[in-house]
């Protein structure tokens, strides 16, 4: 892969600087999309390029890449990461996940620069609930049935690129997300460590973890292997309960004891919404919200990994239990913990 050129949007964040990270690893020539005003803790190798694209003005974008493909040629391969998980106003997920993609791609269509793959970082929040009677995993196959925001914009990003003919493209939904940098799960291991557990529901629930090294080793070994034009649900192949997460994270910490908490769904889904408009009124998007009561509420996040298994053998080298124990290291050398 020496000599190619890859652009990852949304660098800035924890799983884009990964991405970085692998892409430089690799030998890529490596283009950060990322903000001006955006953080670059994690961006600091000097052989990173940056470009500031300019979503919410397509003509200005549409120059923007077309100067930097006549200097430098067009990119080999774009991952584009740059997306809301939270948001605001509930408008920002259809104009971030959805529009920005659409004009993205828009824009490299009108100056002849699609690249040879043009890899979409969705979510497995597209699919919606799974069987929660049988608990069957759920399949790339499965007809997507988002009921969170979040969701539907990314499915209205992937049914647009889908509609392109010849666009090459691949479609990477991940379970939940993990690992060093990361600012979500770090809440839930903080909390075990000052002694909680915290679950949402009594009925049974299968939860799916994917560490975020594994995952960028996804994309660029599929990338390697020329795929496109397809999509893959992505996850360590394993299902786990909330008290199996919480037991791991306490064996890493090398905590003996924590207060395992059930909390009724009737009252999450109240407290979801009081966070959201609080977060509202001072302007700033809530991690606790009413999208995330809907994922909370799920009971079944087990999924079929068969297609990466078979596409490009796909092994994680990290399981629940050593992605945490690599995580929590980084977060202690790092002075999070």
């Amino acid at each position: 892969m020496d000599n190619k050129r890859v652009l990852i949007t949304g660098a800035s964040g924890f799983i884009g600087s990964t991405a970085v990270d692998k892409a430089l690893e690799l030998g890529f020539e490596t283009w950060a999309g990322i903000r001006k005003n955006s953080s670059r803790e994690f961006l600091k190798d000097e052989r990173i390029r940056f470009i500031d694209l300019q979503y919410n003005h397509p003509e200005v974008m549409k120059s923007q890449l077309a100067e930097l493909v006549s200097k430098h040629g067009k990119f080999h391969y774009i991952i584009h990461i740059a997306g809301l998980t939270k948001a605001r106003h509930t408008t920002e997920f259809y104009n971030v996940n959805y529009l920005q993609t659409r004009k993205l791609v828009e824009c490299l269509i009108e100056i002849d620069a699609v690249p040879q793959a043009f890899v979409l970082m969705s979510s497995l929040s597209v699919m919606g609930a799974g069987d929660e009677i049988n608990y069957t995993p759920i399949k790339i196959e499965d007809e997507p049935k988002p009921d969170t925001l979040y969701g539907k914009s990314k499915l209205e990003a992937e049914n647009w690129i889908k509609s392109l003919s010849n666009f090459p493209y691949l479609i990477i939904r991940p379970t939940g997300v993990y690992g060093p940098r990361d600012k979500d799960y770090f809440i839930l291991i903080k909390t075990v460590k000052r002694g909680l557990g915290i679950g949402a529901g009594f009925k049974k629930q299968t939860l799916s973890f994917i560490y975020s090294e594994d995952l960028v080793d996804v994309i660029f070994k599929l990338l390697d292997k020329g795929i496109t034009r397809k999509e893959y649900i992505v996850s360590d192949g394993d299902c786990y309960t909330d008290r199996d997460f919480n037991r791991i994270v306490m064996e890493a910490l090398k905590k003996k004891n924590i207060l395992n908490i059930k909390t009724p769904l009737f009252l999450v889904k109240p407290a979801a919404f009081i966070s959201e408009k609080i977060a509202a009124l001072f302007g700033r998007a809530s991690t606790f919200n009413s999208d995330k009561y809907r994922i909370m509420k799920r009971r079944n996040w087990s999924c079929d990994i068969s297609p990466l298994q078979m596409d490009i053998n796909f092994k994680p080298r990290y399981k629940l239990k050593e992605g945490v124990i690599k995580t929590i290291e980084w977060y202690k050398g790092n002075g999070w913990l």
